[in-house]
């Protein structure tokens, strides 16, 4: 999750803000790219198509061992999926995939965690044009199709795509996990086998209806049927539901009375549910109810944005996700980038929450996850926040200056003046117009923009990049050298 400040011999660089800059090597420019970015959507500085383009490059420059780390992390750590998509997809066209092939699929196959992630990967691989899917891809898309129940294939098996899953599943001829003694007949095409083994197996009267079993064919096999044949049992979902044209209210309401809305699916409907009329009662007390498991501050973040009445419940249930996490021990100084480029670019064109947001909801997490902590806010000045929680941590940072240019190291420069601190943690976009100072203890500098280039350092820093809250777990397995 993070990289080094090292010294490279080459031509200097800089900010966007024109300070002295830090690019590092091949792979530390690659994880700065990548670990903040919404793939092809604009940043303040730097457009989306650039971003892209720079990333497929450092791709083919970087370790086929480390592009995969890279990957994975962003996948699992950073909750981005299409930008892994990206990568492995230029993983399959590295030049020194000859050395170690098989690390394309079993990428592949850990990165794909939703079945429409596997027609997305394939309109990644075609976005430039159709071309034949290399061996690897092959057995990466079909180790990933096993990974999937019926629930999972229905709820996201969507029409009028250009690509289905049933056209993935023809392309990488996935064999069923749980192979009958026929199953090495799956190589050859899966609609063929299976449609001659009902001709052969099952009566006239249920040839159309592969939910009916046959002697000899195995649980997995019966459901890659019911997915060529178009008869996965369509799930209950509110996706489902509300594109069937049923009743908002109704269908939210059922919904809840039966436990079937997650967290992220509950916290992204609020306001429908409030539009369609759901009784705020009902709303409130379902929340009431979830055991609310780590879920980022910035989802509640987003969900009061829309509906501002529920922001009281929404910080109450945001806190409960942070009781029972570890400590960070000691004096902790959090320092918050409020400059005017953090408010001017949208984390992605579909959400509303932009990069202040996303270093807000990383300070809240930080206040409450460390043992003592002192917050402050840098733009042109350096301005000690009041220490408060949840959603009034946001406001006090959001007012607390002006939001002009970006002097990090002034900031650092005034703040260890003021005190001493085991560890400070800046969250920033990093587009300084000075330079970090040499500072004595722990500095972890906290990205959450997909700029090219870092600030420089006058010593050592941790650079870590994204907003997940996984940031802190890093920072505690440090120090602690786990």
């Amino acid at each position: 999750m993070s990289s080094l400040n090292t010294v490279r011999k080459s031509a200097p660089v800089y900010t966007a803000e024109g300070a002295r800059g830090f690019k590092g090597n091949y792979e530390q420019q690659l994880r700065r790219l990548a670990m903040c970015c919404m793939l092809w959507e604009d940043n303040f500085y730097i457009d989306g198509q650039h971003v892209s383009k720079l990333i497929t490059e450092l791709i083919h420059k970087t370790s086929l061992a480390k592009c995969a780390e890279i990957a994975i992390e962003a996948r699992e750590q950073s909750k981005l999926r299409h930008l892994p998509l990206l990568i492995v997809r230029e993983m399959a066209r590295h030049p020194a995939l000859t050395k170690s092939p098989r690390v394309v699929s079993e990428t592949l196959a850990r990165v794909i965690q939703r079945p429409d992630e596997l027609a997305e990967f394939l309109a990644i691989y075609w976005k430039d044009g159709k071309c034949p899917l290399s061996k690897q891809v092959k057995l990466g898309l079909a180790q990933a199709f096993t990974k999937f129940n019926e629930y999972s294939l229905a709820k996201y098996n969507r029409k009028g795509k250009d690509v289905s899953l049933k056209d993935v599943l023809f392309l990488c001829h996935s064999k069923p996990a749980d192979l009958a003694p026929w199953a090495e007949k799956w190589d050859k095409g899966a609609r063929r086998v299976l449609a001659q083994e009902v001709e052969d197996q099952v009566p006239i009267s249920q040839r159309a209806d592969v939910r009916t079993r046959p002697d000899g064919f195995t649980p997995g096999e019966l459901l890659y049927g019911k997915l060529i044949y178009d008869q996965l049992q369509t799930p209950d979902t509110w996706e489902v539901e509300l594109s069937a044209g049923k009743d908002k209210k109704e269908t939210f309401t059922r919904l809840m009375a039966e436990n079937k809305l997650g967290d992220l699916a509950f916290l992204r409907n609020l306001r429908n549910m409030v539009e369609a009329g759901v009784p705020v009662q009902d709303i409130w007390h379902y929340g009431e109810q979830r055991k609310w498991g780590r879920v980022l501050p910035f989802r509640f973040i987003a969900a009061a944005r829309v509906v501002p009445h529920f922001e009281p419940h929404l910080e109450r249930w945001m806190l409960s996700c942070l009781r029972e996490q570890p400590k960070l021990p000691g004096n902790t100084g959090l320092l918050i980038d409020v400059s005017g480029s953090m408010f001017g670019s949208r984390i992605s064109a579909k959400s509303d929450l932009d990069r202040f947001d996303a270093a807000a909801a990383l300070a809240i997490l930080g206040r409450e996850l460390c043992e003592d902590a002192r917050v402050f806010s840098f733009s042109q000045l350096l301005v000690e926040v009041p220490p408060r929680s949840g959603f009034a941590l946001r406001d006090a940072l959001n007012f607390s200056q002006p939001h002009g240019g970006t002097y990090l190291g002034g900031a650092l420069t005034a703040m260890t003046q003021a005190g001493t601190y085991d560890r400070i943690i800046v969250l920033t976009d990093e587009q300084s117009r000075d330079t970090i100072p040499q500072i004595d203890g722990n500095v972890y500098i906290i990205n959450v923009a997909s700029d090219q280039n870092g600030v420089a350092s006058q010593g050592k820093v941790e650079r870590i990049n994204g907003w997940s809250e996984a940031v802190f777990d890093f920072i505690q397995r440090s120090e602690t050298n786990e």
